[in-house]
């Protein structure tokens, strides 16, 4: 996947290329509105202050938000945070948390690690490599989420690379606690987590992340893709690099995680477990390396219809289980992917007509306009119609009668507007 870069230092809203939306809505300006929901914190009123020193003892408690994003012409994916007052957030999508002594827009992303200058140094990726901006400069205290395990003594070996224009320099955290790497910061460019090359192969927290291929009428065989990945991988970029290599998959959420020791061998089971379920490698190593997260480690291919299976995980050596979960195959999600696009789009009509914003509903039919999918009358009959839900009915319905084709392009169409919408209701 390709990571274009962003001008240093560059604010938000002077950048109008970056096209912002929230999960279920897209908006024309990333300027801060009395419309956007308020992300002031709950914290004491001391926190201000207290903020402003750089060597001050974190805080434990966090707000959570969920940034606005933004898809460039080559579906990167750039984050933005609005805060409107000084405090400790955690981003819901990559686990970053951004301690805040004032008000301010944080834009960030990931980009990929330079390999060659981390091997001059002797270092290697320990997580993903965030490119964070805000020009405001009211972030004082970054807090990274690692994958080491501190109870057992893991994280000895644990840096933070900042990574800018003139080079690279190595942070030793001030803290580290189960789940992040704590950083003072006065400047912004790259971070990440690094360890040594060297550095022992202890346990980690890991996830097991499962994508299902479900069969499509009337051949029965289905693909379900195991992923043995750290656990500080950012989920959404899993998703996203798997759909651009692999297609329409449906990713099973499921409790996941689990301590994995990285060069140690696993094997996967399966119950029930007969000559047409098939598990392929019979074994594999665990890497330990985020570098590799979109790739599975196994397939359990079944050649037959099945709704439930019972997966365990093993470590080879020990015959330890390091985890196990029960399944569920076929939920109405998916259903909905092996389904035609009229009956897709017809199984979730009345959530889109119910949950889908007015900014997107009107991109959506520029967009199926540019595709010829419906015509000028038929936007214009769309557009003087004074309620949302109808405009989008008849647009659904109006698709819908012009057969698959069309169909399919209304799907795409409205997937590259808004993801996080197409996975709420189901219709990806």
């Amino acid at each position: 996947m390709a990571f274009p870069c962003h001008p240093m230092c560059q604010s938000a809203r002077e950048d109008p290329s970056l096209n912002f939306h929230e999960p279920s809505e897209i908006s024309n300006s990333v300027n801060r509105s009395k419309d956007l929901p308020s992300l002031r914190t709950t914290l004491k009123k001391d926190l201000t202050q207290a903020a402003s020193s750089r060597d001050m003892e974190p805080i434990s408690c966090f707000e959570e938000f969920t940034p606005i994003i933004a898809a460039d012409e080559v579906d990167d994916e750039t984050y933005l945070f609005q805060c409107s007052s000084a405090g400790l957030y955690q981003c819901r999508v990559t686990g970053l948390v951004f301690l805040m002594k004032a008000e301010g827009d944080v834009v960030y992303r990931t980009v990929p690690w330079n390999r060659r200058l981390l091997a001059q140094h002797h270092k290697k990726p320990a997580g993903p490599l965030f490119d964070i901006k805000c020009q405001q400069q009211s972030v004082c205290q970054l807090h990274l989420p690692h994958c080491e395990l501190i109870s057992t003594g893991g994280g000895q070996f644990l840096q933070v690379a900042h990574v800018n224009d003139e080079g690279i320099e190595f942070i030793t955290p001030h803290k580290i606690t189960e789940s992040h790497a704590f950083i003072n910061i006065t400047g912004f460019s790259r971070f990440g987590n690094v360890k040594g090359e060297d550095s022992p192969p202890d346990p980690v927290q890991a996830l097991v992340l499962l994508f299902y291929k479900p069969p499509v009428n009337p051949h029965p065989r289905s693909v379900l893709s195991v992923l043995l990945v750290p656990r500080n991988v950012v989920i959404r970029h899993v998703k996203h690099t798997r759909r651009e290599l692999n297609g329409e998959e449906m990713y099973i959420d499921i409790p996941s995680r689990c301590s994995l020791s990285p060069k140690q061998v696993y094997t996967l089971s399966t119950a029930p477990d007969d000559d047409l379920i098939v598990v392929q490698p019979n074994e594999a190593e665990f890497h330990g390396e985020y570098l590799n997260s979109s790739v599975p480690s196994f397939q359990v291919i079944f050649n037959r219809v099945i709704t439930d299976v019972n997966l365990s995980l093993t470590h080879k050596s020990s015959f330890s289980c390091v985890w196990k979960s029960e399944v569920c195959l076929l939920p109405n999600r998916v259903r909905t992917l092996s389904l035609p696009p009229n009956e897709k789009l017809l199984n979730v009509r009345s959530s889109i007509i119910k949950g889908i914003s007015g900014p997107v509903l009107s991109s959506l039919m520029d967009k199926l306009l540019e595709k010829k999918v419906i015509t000028d009358a038929e936007r214009e009959e769309a557009i003087v119609m004074p309620n949302r839900s109808d405009r989008a009915r008849f647009v659904i319905d109006t698709v819908r009668n012009k057969g698959e084709r069309a169909t399919s392009q209304m799907i795409e169409s409205l997937w590259e507007l808004d993801s996080f919408f197409c996975e709420y209701v189901g219709l990806i």
